[in-house]
């Protein structure tokens, strides 16, 4: 549990965080920013390889947009899409925390192990159980 809000990059109710991992949490949007780390893409090539509509492809590119995900270009009638990753910031900066926290477990649990397979019962070998020592005794 942490104890010291300001260790965490963001409270737990920002809305900035919320946004983000609602846009990552939908596979078609993470696959839309895929495309846009290649090269901006107008509304219509986003919707190409998905069965969706142009009208449903612009709901998840606003959604990407809230987000802070991308900037939308506007040139007439064509939208052009661009990522914008520096929203990526707050979200890796979450999860880094956390995973310092999971990396000193780990090290914890690693220790334990190794401390354990220097005495009995190391890998390969097994204790002889009780019921196995009495049939050996006959």
């Amino acid at each position: 549990m942490v104890d010291n809000k300001s260790d965490v990059p963001d409270a737990p109710d920002s809305p900035l965080l919320d946004n983000l991992f609602k846009a990552l949490s939908d596979p078609t949007r993470r696959a839309m920013l895929r495309d846009l780390a290649r090269q901006p893409r107008t509304v219509g090539e986003l919707a190409a390889p998905f069965e969706i509509s142009l009208a449903g492809a612009s709901k998840h590119i606003q959604v990407l947009e809230r987000a802070g995900l991308i900037q939308r270009e506007v040139q007439g009638r064509v939208h052009t899409c661009h990522l914008d990753a520096h929203a990526l910031h707050a979200g890796a900066e979450w999860i880094r925390h956390y995973e310092r926290f999971w990396n000193r477990k780990l090290d914890a649990l690693e220790v334990l192990l190794r401390t354990n397979d220097d005495g009995p019962g190391k890998p390969g070998k097994r204790a002889a159980s009780p019921v196995h020592d009495k049939r050996k005794k006959k």
